[in-house]
């Protein structure tokens, strides 16, 4: 299957069309396995990547930064099409992949150099790519994007644009590749979910599977800056019900800020977010913060808050602070942050030489937090209170609140620390007020002093295919800052522009409280939100952990069992 040069772009690209075509989750797995065991162990690696749409691991900070508008640019170059006419397609199709893929078999002119397409080749030019900096690397890129449409056929457009974008539209999510691998190289899935929820690198963790079996993957631990996926709580409905499910629990304060996952070893703090992206660079006080207060060779989990005047800021306070590029110190003049630690997952030098202590019960982490960190200004260790009566629950909740923040965690003792995993070892409670997570899919510009500023925004669920379906939009409960920002961040994904209406590449997650939901024909997911109101931009948050039609269709049935 692969030529001298490893696996053809065009190999993958069909492989990627037969994907397309499927919705079975085990004929996915099934297919998938199969492929994997024909790849050289040079192309697995950038095979486990590129089929789940990415180009680098999610915590690399290393980005392509490719959008939409250096995509049309280039495919307007290398074809001599229009840009209208490139955005018809996109209307057209739905989707820039199939614009690209159309464009391509109508391009007005021919190239007079081409390369051949294969993944090892993408990867040195992505790599390229994400080297680039200053003021002349936009056309750089674009250089390079023309070169790479050049050479490539139609169905191989379709899939470098999707690649460049992060969506690849096949349905082919982490179980699917987990399981994939698992199968391929004749491992467990439970042994290759572990190896990667300690890696967050599904190539790696495929590559080891081939070559070492399941004593291999056994051998992947926890290391300091490679970040590990974070553990999840589920809802609970009472301090009642959260009770009789742990029994006695670590009640803590729930933060309204977002969680921090900060790696302190080899003299080097690294920081990253929910998201698992590097947030260090924008975070600078916290690094300062860690290195006074923190012994080092640990990787610890918390949350870090905008704070002033000893109240938390708006949750959007601290997003700003962890998007800031530019201008870092008037930020942090502007947005103090405190960060309230609560969990420690890798401990060097007070434990065994591997460091990692996720296995250890929750009490004897906390333990070890104790030791390795001194409350200092800005730094904290999280208070913890054990009890049974759920009364002492609501007590420690009311004071969250008055403070504040969103709530308590209840956290059973004994616990280890579960990478990625939501379940009932962690239970959050928080104020009655039901809000859906959903992605931001389009838009409208805004009439008169608004015209500048998109001012509604079209939002979507998950349906059973991991596809994004309308479920309305939102017009009220931004700020003119919120829109400004809102602007800001949303414009270099905008897709399609016709009129006043805009259509984005899926990217960003809101927050919205609802009156009610209702059925309706209006959006393809049968369902609208009653005088939904915007609550926050949710940018720790991916869209695959947006709501699924599923739980709004309970949220739905719900309803009328709530008014019986």
């Amino acid at each position: 299957m692969a030529g001298e040069n490893g696996l053809s772009f065009t190999e993958f690209s069909k492989f990627c069309s037969e994907l397309e075509k499927i919705s079975s989750t085990l004929e996915l797995t099934a297919k998938i396995s199969e492929f994997l065991q024909r790849l050289r162990d040079d192309d697995i690696y950038n095979f486990c990547l590129f089929i789940t749409g990415k180009i680098y691991p999610q915590w690399d900070e290393r980005e392509v930064g490719v959008g939409v508008g250096l995509i049309y640019e280039a495919l307007r170059l290398t074809t001599g099409l229009k840009r209208n006419k490139i955005e018809e397609y996109v209307r057209d199709t739905g989707d820039l992949g199939l614009a690209s893929e159309l464009a391509l078999k109508r391009k007005l002119q021919t190239s007079l150099f081409t390369e051949e397409l294969t993944l090892s080749y993408l990867r040195y030019v992505f790599d390229s790519m994400s080297s680039l900096s200053g003021e002349k690397s936009q056309k750089k890129k674009i250089r390079m994007l023309v070169d790479l449409f050049s050479s490539a056929s139609p169905i191989e457009a379709r899939y470098l644009t999707r690649l460049l974008l992060g969506e690849m539209r096949l349905g082919v999510g982490e179980g699917i590749l987990r399981d994939a691998i698992a199968k391929a190289f004749g491992v467990d899935s439970s042994i290759v979910e572990r190896a990667y929820m300690v890696t967050n690198d599904f190539g790696k963790v495929a590559i080891i599977a081939k070559k070492e079996g399941e004593d291999g993957l056994r051998k992947l631990k926890i290391t300091p800056h490679t970040p590990v996926r974070m553990m999840l709580a589920q809802v609970a409905e009472s301090p009642e019900s959260a009770i009789n499910d742990i029994g006695e629990s670590a009640v803590e304060w729930k933060f309204d800020g977002t969680r921090v996952q900060i790696h302190y070893a080899d003299g080097k703090v690294t920081i990253f977010s929910r998201r698992l992206e590097n947030v260090t660079h924008a975070l600078p006080d916290v690094v300062e913060m860690v290195k006074k207060s923190v012994e080092s060779g640990v990787i610890l989990d918390g949350e870090a808050v905008a704070m002033k005047d000893g109240k938390p800021l708006p949750f959007q306070h601290i997003l700003q602070r962890f998007r800031r590029k530019h201008d870092v110190a008037k930020a942090m003049e502007k947005t103090p942050i405190e960060v309230n630690l609560f969990d420690i997952l890798y401990c060097k030098n007070r434990t065994s030489d591997a460091g990692e202590v996720i296995d250890l019960p929750y009490t004897e982490r906390r333990r070890l937090l104790e030791l390795v960190v001194k409350s200092n200004n800005g730094i904290r260790i999280a208070k913890s209170h054990l009890t049974s009566d759920p009364n002492e629950v609501r007590r420690i909740f009311e004071n969250a609140i008055n403070a504040g923040h969103e709530g308590v965690m209840l956290k059973k003792p004994d616990s280890p620390y579960i990478p990625g995993k939501r379940g009932k070892n962690w239970l959050k409670l928080k104020e009655v007020m039901e809000t859906l997570d959903l992605v931001v899919v389009g838009g409208e510009w805004g009439e008169g002093k608004r015209s500048h500023l998109i001012s509604s925004f079209t939002l979507a669920c998950i349906d059973e295919n991991q596809e994004l379906i309308p479920v309305g939009r939102v017009a009220t409960g931004f700020t003119e800052e919120d829109l400004e920002e809102l602007t800001e961040l949303l414009k270099p994904d905008i897709e399609v522009e016709e009129g006043k209406k805009i259509v984005f590449r899926p990217k960003y997650v809101f927050e919205v409280a609802y009156q009610e939901i209702q059925k309706s024909p209006k959006y393809e997911s049968g369902y609208a939100l009653r005088f939904p109101r915007f609550v926050r931009l949710r940018d720790d948050k991916d869209i695959h952990e947006a709501d699924t039609i599923e739980r709004i269709s309970k949220l739905y049935e719900s309803q009328f069992s709530s008014n019986r």
